[in-house]
């Protein structure tokens, strides 16, 4: 298939699909993290069993989601194997990403501190066209799987963005222009996130098909505002990360913004830790954001129209490919 057929559809790890097959999804995830330079500086990111996956999918897939958006990119501990042997046990569909993490998640000198915009957006189509590799970019050579990239993931730093972040977001441009793939970016403790909506929106990028990532670690109801008022979509997943069992920062943004931008807040859990997961002996589980958090969303006033909105429309929408613009040169 070539990437102007994508448009239009959903790529999961086992193939295309139509948005509205999409279900309820978890918009930022991460479910495996194998043994890589990430886990060696954290283990407890370590998540690379696939039965304690399979374990812990088939409890969400049972409180009802159907969709899960992975986000380990190129060289940290991505692999689409696993990914795609777990959805098949499971039933859980699962998008896995190309791009590329912030330079914390690899080891000094790695490749992708060397490499061009162009040679970088080269490697990003690859993945969503042909096929994510193999080895996970880490050599001796390039081997693609039959599985595609279903979206592009880059990442900011702390408060701006440097010379190689920038970079590799402008390599994110191109490939999302050459193939129509939607991009999901890292927001640094939520900052910067203004400045990454007008560095994507000066590359070209269609904002309505981008989302950022982490904006409620910086609880701050009109700093959102500012950035949702230029159309791109923010991702909340910190609602069980809050200490206070009474004043929930996320709940509060969601509760002021949500009616006003019913079609650009999406939330996940971001649960990268084996402490997270029941699976792994932690808590509170993947199943956590359609139990007790919809619960919790409901007696704050939050209806069935607006829940759809954040779990299943939305979504389907942010993740679909469109007509891609032009190709890389």
């Amino acid at each position: 298939m070539n990437a102007a057929s994508a448009s239009g559809v959903i790529r999961t790890v086992l193939g295309d699909i139509a948005p509205e097959r999409m279900g309820v999804c978890y918009a930022h995830e991460h479910l495996i993290i194998d043994a890589s330079f990430t886990t060696y500086v954290s283990p407890d990111f370590l998540l690379d069993d696939v039965g304690k996956c399979v374990a812990e999918l088939r409890q969400a897939h049972a409180a009802g989601v159907r969709t899960m958006v992975d986000s380990m990119p190129m060289a940290c501990g991505r692999n689409v194997a696993k990914l795609a042997d777990a959805s098949r046990q499971s039933g859980m569909q699962i998008l896995c990403p190309t791009g590329l993490h912030l330079a914390k998640y690899y080891p000094p000198g790695h490749w992708c501190t060397r490499l061009d915009v162009q040679a970088l957006a080269k490697l990003f189509i690859r993945e969503i066209t042909e096929g994510i590799d193999a080895n996970d970019g880490n050599g001796p050579q390039w081997r693609a799987t039959t599985h595609r990239a279903g979206l592009i993931k880059v990442a900011g730093g702390l408060d701006h963005l440097d010379e190689h972040q920038r970079r590799i977001f402008e390599a994110a441009a191109l490939a999302h222009r050459a193939t129509g793939a939607p991009i999901l970016t890292h927001t640094e403790q939520g900052t910067a996130a203004l400045e990454q909506v007008n560095l994507l929106r000066s590359l070209g990028v269609d904002l309505r098909h981008v989302v950022l990532s982490h904006l409620d670690r910086k609880p701050d109801a009109m700093y959102h505002r500012d950035v949702l008022q230029s159309g791109v979509c923010i991702e909340y997943d910190s609602t069980f990360r809050w200490k206070s069992p009474d004043d929930n920062p996320t709940l509060n943004l969601l509760v002021e913004l949500l009616p006003q931008f019913p079609g650009q807040i999406v939330m996940g859990m971001d649960a990268a830790r084996r402490s997270y997961w029941t699976s792994y002996g932690g808590s509170p589980g993947l199943t956590f954001l359609q139990t007790t958090w919809a619960a919790r969303l409901r007696s704050a006033g939050i209806d069935e129209t607006l829940l759809r909105r954040v779990f299943v429309q939305t979504p389907a929408e942010v993740y679909t490919f469109i007509p891609p613009k032009e190709a890389l040169a």
